[in-house]
C-alpha cells in the first residue's frame, strides 16, 4: 500500500520529486527563523512596555509603532534587491545572501542600547522576509512539477507559521538576551544547506544559455539518474527540450528577451489587477498585522485569558490552517481556497469585533473564551488561503516572460501596504478602538470576496513555461 501511494505522481516522496522536497526543506528553514523573529515580538513587546523591561529605555506607542512597522520597508527593500538580482545572479546566491540580514537582527537586538537598535534590526529582518517572499516562489515554481507546485508553495508559509509559533513560546518563556544566542543556529544552518545542496534552476539557466548545466540541474531536480531506464531518461530530456524551446523561442544562441510590450498585453493587466486584490485582502484582513500584535489585541479584547498564551495557541491554529492548505491547495485549487477563507476571515472579524464591542458595555467575564475562538476561527481560514496560497496565485497568474518582474513589483506592493497597516494598525486600535477596528478589515475582506467569485480564475496544474 505504501509503495503504492509513493509511486503517485502527486506524491511528495515519489522517487522524481524526492530532491524538490528536499531543497524545499533546506531553503524553509529560513523561513522558519524569519516566522521566530516575527513571533518573537508579540510576547516581548509587551514586556519591553513594562516597568521590569529587560532594556535600559522606555517605549511608548509610537516606539512600537515604528518598530512594528519596520518589517514593513525592509520587506519592500527586499521585493527591490531580489527583483533586480535574481535574474542577473540567479536564486541560489539570493538565497545564500538574504541570511545575512537575518543574522544582523539578532546581534542588534542582543546589543540594543536605544529603540533604534530594534527598529534597524527589524527592518533587516524586514529585508529578509521580502527577499523570501519573492526568491522562494519563484525559485520554487521553476524546479517543481506542476501537480505539486502548489503543495511545495504552501510550504513556505507553513514553515513562516512554525517560526512564528516558536517565537511565540521562546519570546514568552525564554530571557530577553537568551533569544538571540538561540536563534543564531537557524541561518547559520541554512546558509550551510543552500551552499552545499542547492543548485539554480534550470529554467534559470537556460536563459542564461548555460544549456549543460541547465541540463544537470534539471536531472537533480527531477531526480534522474545515470542507472534509471532508458525510456524514463528519454522521456526526461524530451522535456527538458520543450522548456528550453519555450524558453528560447527555438533558438540556442538568443535567450527570449522581454520588451515594454510584454507588459502591456491584455493578459498581464488582468494579472496587475487580480493581483491588486489579493494583495490588499492579503494585507488589509488584517492577518499579518494581528499576528505582530496579538498579545495587545487579546489585553484589550475582554478576555481574562493570559495574552501571551493566547498568542501560542492561535500559534498553533496557523499552523494547522497553513497545513491544510498544503494538503488542499493541489486537490482543490486556488479560487475555492481564496473564497472559504476571504469569507471566514469577514465574518469572524464581524464576530470579535461585536464582542469587544459588548464587552465594554456588559460583564462578559464568564465568555473569556469566545476572543480566543474567534481570533482562531479567523487565522485558520485566513491561512488556509488569504496568507499560503499568495505567493502560488501570483506567481502562475503572470505570463512567463514577466513572471520575475511582475510579481517582484506585487510583492513591493504588498511590502509597502504591510509597512503602512504595521504602522496605523496600533494607532486605530488607539484612536477607534478595537472594534472599529476589527469592522473595518472585515469590510475590506468581504469586497475581496467579492472580486474573487467574480473574476479570479483557477491556475492549478498551470504550466510555468506557458501563458
Amino acid at each position: 500500500m505504501m509503495a503504492k501511494c509513493w509511486r503517485r505522481a502527486n506524491c511528495l516522496l515519489n522517487q522524481r520529486n524526492r530532491h524538490q522536497l528536499l531543497a524545499t526543506m533546506l531553503i524553509n528553514l529560513i523561513c522558519i527563523s524569519h516566522g521566530m523573529g516575527i513571533g518573537w515580538l508579540s510576547p516581548t513587546l509587551r514586556k519591553l512596555q513594562s516597568t521590569s523591561s529587560p532594556l535600559q529605555f522606555a517605549m511608548d506607542v509610537n516606539d512600537v509603532s515604528w518598530v512594528g512597522s519596520a518589517l514593513g520597508l525592509g520587506s519592500m527593500t527586499g521585493n527591490i534587491l531580489s527583483g533586480l538580482f535574481i535574474n542577473r545572479f540567479g536564486a541560489r546566491l539570493c538565497l545564500l545572501c538574504i541570511a545575512v540580514p537575518h543574522t544582523c537582527l539578532w546581534f542588534l537586538v542582543y546589543f540594543a542600547q536605544s529603540v533604534e537598535f530594534l527598529i534597524v534590526g527589524r527592518f533587516l529582518a524586514g529585508i529578509t522576509g521580502g527577499g523570501i517572499y519573492i526568491i522562494h516562489p519563484l525559485f520554487l515554481s521553476e524546479i517543481s512539477d506542476a501537480n505539486i507546485r502548489g503543495t511545495l508553495a504552501s510550504l513556505v508559509m507553513l514553515s513562516v507559521n512554525i517560526g512564528i509559533l516558536l517565537g511565540y513560546i521562546l519570546g514568552t518563556h525564554l530571557a530577553y538576551h537568551t533569544m538571540p544566542a538561540v536563534m543564531l543556529i537557524c541561518p547559520l544552518s541554512y546558509f550551510t544547506f543552500v551552499l552545499l545542496f542547492i543548485r539554480d534552476s534550470p529554467m534559470q539557466l537556460i536563459r542564461k544559455l548555460r544549456f549543460a548545466a541547465a541540463e544537470k540541474s534539471f536531472r537533480y531536480y527531477k531526480n534522474i539518474k545515470d542507472s534509471d531506464s532508458l525510456d524514463k531518461q528519454t522521456l526526461a530530456m524530451l522535456e527538458f527540450e520543450n522548456i528550453k524551446l519555450k524558453l528560447t523561442n527555438g533558438d540556442d544562441n538568443v535567450p527570449d528577451k522581454v520588451s515594454l510590450k510584454d507588459f502591456l498585453t491584455p493578459l498581464a493587466a488582468k494579472g496587475y489587477a487580480m493581483a491588486g486584490v489579493i494583495v490588499i485582502a492579503n494585507q488589509f484582513s488584517g492577518l499579518f498585522t494581528m499576528v505582530n500584535y496579538m498579545s495587545d489585541i487579546f489585553a484589550k479584547s475582554g478576555s481574562n485569558m493570559d495574552p501571551n498564551t493566547s498568542s501560542i495557541i492561535i500559534g498553533v491554529v496557523q499552523i494547522l490552517g497553513a497545513y491544510v492548505s498544503t494538503l488542499l491547495c493541489d486537490v482543490c485549487g486556488r479560487k475555492i481556497l481564496m473564497l472559504i477563507s476571504s469569507a471566514g476571515v469577514a465574518m469572524s472579524l464581524t464576530a470579535f469585533g461585536l464582542f469587544t464591542h459588548y464587552s465594554n458595555i456588559y460583564d462578559l467575564g464568564g465568555w473569556s473564551w469566545v476572543p480566543v475562538a474567534l481570533m482562531s476561527l479567523d487565522i485558520f481560514l485566513g491561512n488556509i488561503g488569504l496568507i499560503s496560497c499568495i505567493f502560488v496565485l501570483i506567481v502562475e497568474m503572470f505570463p512567463h516572460k514577466i513572471r520575475a518582474r511582475a510579481t517582484s513589483i506585487s510583492i513591493v506592493v504588498c511590502s509597502s501596504l504591510v509597512f503602512l497597516i504595521l504602522n496605523i494598525f496600533p494607532l486605530c486600535m488607539a484612536q477607534w478602538g478595537l472594534p472599529a477596528t476589527m469592522w473595518s478589515c472585515a469590510c475590506i475582506t468581504a469586497v475581496c470576496f467579492i472580486c474573487f467569485l467574480l473574476f479570479l480564475k483557477e491556475t492549478k496544474g498551470k504550466s510555468m513555461v506557458e501563458d
